[in-house]
């Protein structure tokens, strides 16, 4: 596999790519320069990048999924691993490394997947991510949140995913995407729940991570990924670490231009 050989990719281009267990992930590339791969969070899909990518786009190789069962990627039925998704989506592009920059489960995806594939990353950007392994506190809605994931409640997920993760409302910028994302998703992400497999615990290896590492979350984000975000910038070697003012969870619709800045500053 080469790295960037071969044609530049300039327009959006959509392809579907096969996956192990079968079923495959809507993907888009587009741009040019060294490559760049988004993952979006639980519940959500690709489009929470739509904000980012025009400009992300004319310095790099920019590549976006869906991942499994979300958006446009189809159900699975059977066990996955988004480990090896990632790794079905480099290979389908022929990308022997690249940077990878995800949000919530896609940071978790993204630092479980350097710790098996450390050859495969050249950077990470982690905005607003989650750890595996991390023990969450109680709290009133954290509970009820584990508990409509538990009985697989589409629509209690999606009200206390708005509530929670996006504080700002639909007033804010990228609101109404951003509440059309989660309502659309929320059953979808039931059935993917359903399969998806556990990765490595990364909370206890984050001081293997060897790429260079930009952790990045919002002044508005829930309180405890604020303290996941220090751990990260305490315990990966030389990370940097960025809070970005008004911002909730959904930071690349909130202040785009602001994460952008930030990520062409970082990624090689």
């Amino acid at each position: 596999m080469s790295n960037t050989d071969g044609p530049a990719v300039r327009a959006p281009r959509e392809v579907c790519i096969p996956v192990p267990s079968g079923g495959r992930l809507w993907a888009e590339r587009s741009g040019h320069g060294s490559p760049v791969v988004l993952l979006h969070g639980a519940g959500m899909d690709s489009r929470l990048w739509d904000a980012v990518v025009p400009e992300l786009a004319r310095h790099h190789d920019v590549i976006r999924y869906d991942a499994r069962g979300l958006g446009r990627s189809t159900p699975p039925g059977e066990p996955f691993s988004d480990i090896d998704d990632l790794l079905a989506v480099l290979d389908h592009f022929g990308l022997r490394q690249a940077a990878l920059v995800g949000l919530s489960m896609g940071g978790e995806t993204s630092l479980n997947f350097a710790l098996t594939h450390p050859e495969r990353v050249t950077a990470l950007g982690l905005i607003g991510a989650s750890v595996s392994g991390h023990v969450w506190p109680r709290s009133p809605e954290l509970s009820a949140y584990a508990t409509a994931r538990r009985e697989q409640d589409p629509a209690a997920l999606a009200e206390l995913e708005l509530s929670i993760w996006a504080a700002m409302g639909r007033t804010a910028p990228g609101g109404a995407l951003i509440e059309a994302m989660v309502i659309q998703n929320a059953k979808r992400r039931v059935v993917s729940e359903q399969h998806s497999s556990e990765g490595p615990h990364a909370e206890a290896h984050l001081g293997d991570i060897a790429a260079p590492t930009l952790v990045v979350h919002g002044d508005r984000d829930h309180p405890e990924i604020g303290v996941i975000a220090e751990q990260l910038v305490t315990s990966i070697p030389d990370a940097r670490g960025e809070m970005i003012p008004n911002a909730d969870h959904y930071l690349p619709l909130r202040t785009p231009e602001l994460l952008t800045g930030l990520l062409l500053a970082h990624l090689p």
